[in-house]
């Protein structure tokens, strides 16, 4: 499912037209953004949380001259999905 075909669904689903959805669905993707981007975690009980997990300094390599290389550290979105979520995909 993309993007479009999520907002089709809410609209919907909550009987709403597109429009509304499409603003509501860009809401929604904008608040958990801000929220990852001050260091909060998103919580929606029954489905899951969305937080930023660091990620350390590390050696790799570079795959066209095999020269060894340090990737710096950094911080990645994470997602880690509530027992609800996880029930009603197994």
């Amino acid at each position: 499912m993309n993007k479009t075909e999520l907002v089709d669904a809410v609209a919907a689903d909550a009987d709403i037209s597109k429009a509304d959805a499409s603003r509501a669905v860009d809401a929604m993707i904008d608040s958990v953004t801000d929220a990852l981007k001050k260091g909060d975690k998103v919580s929606l009980v029954g489905f899951g949380v969305f937080s930023v997990r660091e990620r350390a300094a590390r050696q790799g390599r570079n795959p066209k001259t095999g020269q060894s290389i340090q990737i710096p550290a950094g911080k990645t979105p994470g997602f880690k999905a509530g027992k609800a979520l996880k029930d009603a995909v197994n």
